[in-house]
């Protein structure tokens, strides 16, 4: 009984109140409150007082979450892609890829001018891309 009560209380340290989790995120405990709402985290569990825990790894989400926003990324389609389950990225991928080859191309044969801001554009979708790749696998 008494090992039970251990692992309890390890369980209890490994996740984190909302309160800690904004502070290890730098966020506030609204905005904690508003992704939990929108679906872009989730609680791991509740401890009997009904107060919500939050497993380590939200901190790096809600972190993933900023960067895809300063992206121009909105939240709800950000929340729809983690909450989408797809079963095979790859032909999105090679898309993507192609669409890039012709924007590429586009550029070099491009005025001046035009040529800023397509390359400006294919600079965006890398930076997208590389944010899209560092989302987690689905569960």
């Amino acid at each position: 009984m008494a090992l039970y009560g251990c692992g309890e209380a390890r369980v209890a340290e490994v996740l984190l109140k909302i309160g800690e989790l904004a502070a290890r995120a730098g966020v506030s405990i609204r905005t904690v409150d508003y992704y939990t709402s929108l679906g872009l985290i989730s609680p791991a569990q509740r401890t009997a007082g009904n107060y919500r825990l939050y497993a380590p790894g939200d901190v790096e989400r809600i972190h993933l979450v900023q960067r895809l926003e300063v992206q121009g990324v909105p939240l709800d389609e950000i929340a729809t892609a983690f909450n989408t389950r797809q079963a095979d990225v790859g032909p999105v991928l090679v898309r993507i890829d192609e669409d890039l080859r012709a924007l590429q191309a586009a550029a070099e044969n491009a005025s001046p001018e035009a040529h800023g801001v397509l390359s400006a554009i294919a600079n965006r979708v890398h930076s997208l891309i590389a944010l899209a790749l560092d989302l987690p696998p689905l569960p």
